[in-house]
């Protein structure tokens, strides 16, 4: 569909103090750097089918998918394509089966809470997405009943439907990200989610202590600011193409960017934090780091990400998720 000014390339609107200036004149930047990646990308895909995970291919994520290959890339990189392509009309299938109603209910209502900005989620709209969104979750329900479905669900479904434009697609990513790459985010009692929160808590205490001494001091939980940033991913957090940038590397690297990009910003925002005298002074600033300059620039910003937390290894990582789940676990019960 055609981008008007009001609607970004999405479907988006823009909000009434949208900053056009400064918009246009980061994105004149940020086409350069488009143009001469989507160049080396055909490049790299010119004639083949597959492409294999190596080196090369990681630091092209890293810079950026362009959106024609962004789709095909998600797929192949998430495993989403083989699982497809081992399992054909299985999406189908599902669609076919007998429905839950109870399921069903939940997600009608959601569905009209799915993006109430973007003009591709509104039954007027010629290409609407709502029922495609609805096939996606519904099919996701039924192959996975142990996660049904669950708020948060339905922005992830309805981002990638926004790139894919295809629901079996949008259905096997999600089965990637929800099944292989997130650990269980959304599983009923949220273990992976609340565990991730916890190994937040620890990696800034470890790298920005200053900043734990605060959130401690103030009797700030991590899951209070920054639940939200974890269970949609950063949609509705963060600027759209600085989340479809971290995405390209979520698919590819897996979860540990996502703590990257907390990271950043908690450490980008060291001073501001520092200001807060009371809880709901961190509450607001937490809100306040997601929005200006450093994450408008998406370029800049996933350069950063990689550059500023330090080293963060995946044995780190899965260390930090034992002992916080053990702890998480020994408290609920």
């Amino acid at each position: 569909f055609a981008c008007s000014g009001a609607v970004d390339p999405y479907g988006f609107e823009r909000s009434e103090d949208f900053d056009y200036e400064s918009y246009e004149e980061l994105m004149s930047e940020y086409l350069v750097v488009l143009t001469r990646r989507s160049i080396k990308w055909s490049k790299l895909l010119k004639g083949k089918s597959k492409v294999q995970k190596n080196v090369k291919l990681k630091r092209y994520v890293r810079k950026g998918i362009p959106n024609e290959h962004r789709a095909a890339i998600w797929m192949a990189a998430s495993g989403a394509q083989d699982q497809l392509d081992k399992n054909p009309g299985y999406y189908q299938s599902l669609l076919g089966a007998d429905h839950d109603s109870k399921l069903m209910d939940t997600i009608c209502t959601d569905l009209n809470r799915t993006f109430p900005d973007n003009i591709q989620f509104r039954k007027t709209s010629n290409s609407c997405l709502l029922k495609s969104l609805y096939n996606v979750l519904l099919a996701y329900g039924h192959h996975n009943p142990t996660v049904g479905y669950c708020q948060g669900m339905n922005f992830i479904a309805g981002y990638l439907l926004i790139i894919t434009k295809d629901e079996e697609k949008s259905f096997w990513l999600m089965e990637a990200l929800l099944g292989r790459i997130l650990p269980d985010y959304f599983s009923p009692a949220m273990l992976g989610l609340k565990m991730d929160q916890e190994v937040l808590g620890e990696l800034v205490r470890a790298k920005i202590p200053k900043m734990w001494r605060i959130m401690a001091d103030h009797n700030v939980s991590w899951t209070l600011v920054v639940s939200r940033w974890f269970i949609c991913l950063y949609i509705d957090v963060l600027p759209v193409e600085t989340v479809l940038r971290i995405w390209d590397c979520l698919f590819y690297e897996g979860s540990k960017i996502l703590f990257r990009v907390a990271l950043t910003l908690i450490h980008h925002n060291e001073a501001l934090i520092q200001q807060a005298q009371s809880l709901p002074d961190i509450c607001q600033i937490f809100k306040q780091i997601t929005h200006g300059p450093i994450v408008d620039n998406c370029h800049a910003f996933m350069q950063r990400i990689f550059f500023d937390p330090g080293s963060l290894s995946t044995s780190t990582l899965t260390k930090l998720r034992v002992t916080c789940r053990s702890r998480i676990i020994a408290e609920e019960s």
